[in-house]
Formats: structure tokens, C-alpha cells, sequence
């Protein structure tokens, strides 16, 4: 199955100016075909460091969302950092250009029309909002910072190349009144080495609005009937050593 990463783009999120929505986003629609988000990275609107980061993705297996600075204005610079890591020159796409003269007549010179400088090879990714394409250069996704427009893209990435890809899973989550994590870590140790292939999260809380009093909340997941089993198992266990199970 494949690996999924996600790198998020703006000052404006590191500041704390804008939260961040995307990685939510991205997480949800991956699940949702039955896909995981291997790694998530947020970087600034720095064309360096920007160039040095699609360098090193670039270099992997992994496919890669990157959200924002893909725009004409001074403090875009997705386009050229992404040119820059693989190793090409920005040209002026004619698709890209046609689309958005047909949007704006005119007025696409002479700044707009600047969104259609794109790394050579790159094909584009239709925007339904705006008509301004993003981008596809080997298996990195380029798609505007506007989860309006960025969101419906992504789906159609996903929905374009990767359908199939993924496998059906399911999580199957409980939680445990009254748990405390640091008495429990041989039993999650073994319990993970003995199922290798299934995720497991433990996730301890002092209350919550799913459980008022202090617990742990455990989920497996997987494929439905191994993520099904492996529940029960350690249930079960949990059990044996005085614990009560609450959904």
C-alpha cells in the first residue's frame, strides 16, 4: 500500500495567525479510501528551506500533498521551490495559461497569468472554484492554501490515481475506567509484538466528554475481522487483570 505525506505551506499557520485545517482534511479523506498519512510537515514561506524539503520527498517513495503558496504574490513560492528540487526550469504552461485567460480575459496580465509558471513535466490538477490549475509533478500534489479549492482537488488526486489503492479497515476502540498507562506497558508490548501488522493507539485522559472520570481509550485497527479479534484479545486481558471495559 502506498506511503502518504502531507507538507503544509505559510507563515501564517506557524504564527498561529491561521489554523491549520488541512491536516484533518487530508487524514479523513485518506481513511476514507481505506489509505494512511504516513508523516506530516509545516514549513514556512522561506524558498530555501522550501526547496531543501521537496528535495528530500522528492527522493522517497512517498506521495505528497503540499497545500498552500502556490499564488503570484511575493510570498509564494511552491512553484519555483518545487522547480528547484527537481532539478528543472518554471515555464509557462499553455493549458494552464489558456484556463485562466478564459477565467479573466484581460486581466490575467499581468499578474495572474504568473500561476501558470510551472515546473517543467508538471501536469495539472483541475480547480473547480477558480479554474487556476495546481499541479502534479511525479508523485507530488500541488494545490492552493484555500481549503475551498485545495479540498475538492485533493479528492479528485486521490480519486484519479490512487482508486483501488487502499484496503478496507476498520478501528475498534474501548476504554478502560480507571486505567493508568505506566502499569499497563508490558501487557501493550506484548500485545503489539503479536500483532505487527495492526495500528494500536492508547490514549490516556483525566475526562473527557466521552468518559467523565480519568481512562484510557485503546483502538486497534486493520483489516475488519484481524482489527475484531485483536480487540477482543486485549479486552480480554485487560479483564484478567481487573479492569472494567466501558464502550
Amino acid at each position: 500500500m502506498p506511503l502518504f505525506g502531507a507538507v503544509i505551506v505559510g507563515d501564517e499557520i506557524l504564527s498561529g495567525r491561521r489554523a491549520d485545517k488541512h491536516l484533518a482534511f487530508i487524514a479523513k479523506a485518506l481513511n476514507e479510501r481505506g489509505l494512511t498519512l504516513a508523516w506530516a510537515r509545516y514549513i514556512g514561506d522561506n524558498a530555501d528551506a522550501q526547496a531543501q524539503l521537496y528535495a528530500e520527498t522528492f527522493a522517497g517513495d512517498t506521495i505528497v500533498f503540499s497545500f498552500g503558496g502556490i499564488g503570484a504574490t511575493p510570498d509564494d513560492h511552491t512553484r519555483l521551490a518545487a522547480a528547484t528540487a527537481a532539478s528543472v526550469m518554471l515555464e509557462q504552461h499553455p493549458e494552464a495559461t489558456a484556463l485562466i485567460e478564459a477565467r479573466f480575459g484581460e486581466t490575467a496580465y499581468p499578474n495572474r497569468v504568473r500561476m501558470a509558471q510551472l515546473p517543467t513535466g508538471s501536469i495539472l490538477i483541475p480547480n473547480p472554484v477558480n479554474q487556476i490549475a495546481g499541479f502534479s509533478l511525479g508523485q507530488h500534489h500541488f494545490l492552493p492554501g484555500f481549503p475551498e479549492m485545495a479540498w475538492p482537488m485533493a479528492e479528485w488526486v486521490l480519486d484519479h490515481y490512487y482508486a483501488g489503492e487502499g484496503e478496507v479497515r476498520q478501528t475498534v476502540g474501548f476504554i478502560v475506567p480507571g486505567a493508568k498507562e505506566g502499569d499497563l506497558i508490558d501487557l501493550m508490548e506484548v500485545f503489539v509484538s503479536n500483532h505487527p501488522a495492526l495500528g494500536f493507539s492508547c490514549l490516556p485522559s483525566y475526562g473527557n466528554d466521552r468518559h467523565p472520570e480519568p481512562h484510557i481509550e485503546f483502538s486497534v485497527s486493520g483489516k475488519p475481522q484481524l482489527a475484531e479479534d485483536a480487540a477482543a484479545e486485549l479486552r480480554a486481558a485487560l479483564v484478567a487483570r481487573g479492569y472494567p471495559i466501558a464502550r
